[in-house]
């Protein structure tokens, strides 16, 4: 396995996370009120006691980003694993369903599918990783190579430890930066480049999640307030649960 090349990383991190950050801003003006309305608990937000338009839009617009930053997120700290295998043991994208890269050693061909964090997924996507697991074994059987299969689901973070199930290995965290890297640290020394830039992105998003706060607010109190500004919240749940027709 090559020893990864810092400077290389370094370039892509900032090449890349520009992709994300953008991906952020882009999702700002893409939002509309009654979308994240729909998508979140008005309940919970009653329990919470929140009671002006801008309270209540404020956490339920925070809950709706916080949901998308991490899957935007994750889409890029996959993208950082997928170039690292390229470069220490050339890895390359796989054509498996469900698959995101290949790699071997001497004896062992390694499938690997990654994931952000350990707690990814409903009880159906898990089980169809394990159907694409085992059809990806079968095809690589099939193509007779004498390499040993080895599936591997890699977890970018999380504190949990290594598992095997018989079908996949399970690496997290550090163990699965050290798995495709080589370097026992690499979960270290990739904080600080994914920082870069990180003041003047946010700056921007700050700015557009303001604006954005405001429009919602003024579209709130007018379609879910009481002439007086309280909140109108059986209409609300009404909006939200009641059943479709």
């Amino acid at each position: 396995m090559k020893a990864v090349d810092p400077q290389a990383l370094l370039t892509f991190i900032n090449e890349n996370i520009d992709t994300f950050h953008n991906a952020r801003l882009r999702r700002l003006s893409q939002i509309q009120l009654r979308q994240i309305i729909k998508k979140k608990n008005p309940y919970l937000f009653k329990a919470k006691n929140l009671v002006t338009a801008n309270d209540l839009v404020g956490s339920m617009l925070d809950a709706f980003l916080s949901s998308s930053e991490e899957e935007l997120f994750g889409q890029f700290l996959e993208s950082v694993a997928i170039f690292i295998s390229e470069t220490t043991c050339a890895g390359r994208k796989s054509s498996a369903e469900g698959i995101d890269l290949e790699f071997d050693d001497e004896t062992t061909r390694y499938l690997v599918a990654i994931k952000s964090g350990v707690n990814w997924g409903n009880s159906s996507q898990q089980k169809k990783l394990r159907e694409n697991f085992q059809r990806a074994v079968i095809v690589q059987k099939q193509g007779r190579t004498k390499l040993q299969i080895q599936p591997v689901l890699g977890c970018c973070y999380g504190n949990a430890k290594d598992s095997d199930n018989a079908l996949y290995m399970r690496k997290v965290g550090k163990s699965f930066w050290h798995f495709i890297s080589g370097e026992e640290n690499l979960y270290l020394e990739l904080i600080e480049p994914i920082g870069y830039q990180a003041t003047l992105h946010n700056e921007k998003f700050i700015q557009g999640r303001v604006a954005l706060q405001t429009r919602l607010v003024e579209e709130f109190s007018k379609d879910f307030c009481f002439p007086d500004g309280n909140i109108n919240w059986q209409y609300l749940v009404q909006f939200n649960s009641q059943n479709l027709k």
